[in-house]
């Protein structure tokens, strides 16, 4: 496990992040929080390779966890694939704007959201 690329995964679905988690664990490290709150307090102990993060949640929106990622040197450089049920032009131009690498629409294709990542993390390397 030492060498796999950590995944940090937030969403305040449980349901949604134990999706992610039997999706992505076989080939990454995947850590999830159910909160933005609870993702920032997670950024200051871990520092993921990637971070697939839920617009619509109940303490902070995804738009607002992606600005105080913005706003941090150390944070600001992890890519940020938005994973939401939210899929109008508008809210995709915006999550684009805040820089979000890429946008997956809820419910995803497993295959798809694996692709997206591994095209993302291969590129980094």
């Amino acid at each position: 496990m030492e060498n796999r690329k950590i995944i940090l995964a937030v969403d305040d679905s449980a349901v949604n992040l134990q999706l992610c988690k039997s999706i992505l664990s076989d080939k990454y490290d995947v850590r999830l929080v159910k909160s933005g709150n609870m993702a920032l307090v997670a950024l200051g102990r871990i520092r993921p390779h990637l971070i697939l993060l839920d617009i619509e949640m109940p303490d902070m929106t995804g738009f607002e966890v992606i600005e105080e990622i913005n706003n941090n040197a150390a944070l600001k450089d992890i890519p940020v694939i938005f994973v939401t049920s939210h899929a109008t032009e508008s809210i995709v131009a915006k999550a684009v704007g805040l820089g979000a690498i890429d946008y997956v629409v809820k419910p995803f294709v497993p295959d798809v959201l694996l692709t997206k990542i591994a095209g993302i993390l291969d590129d980094a390397n």
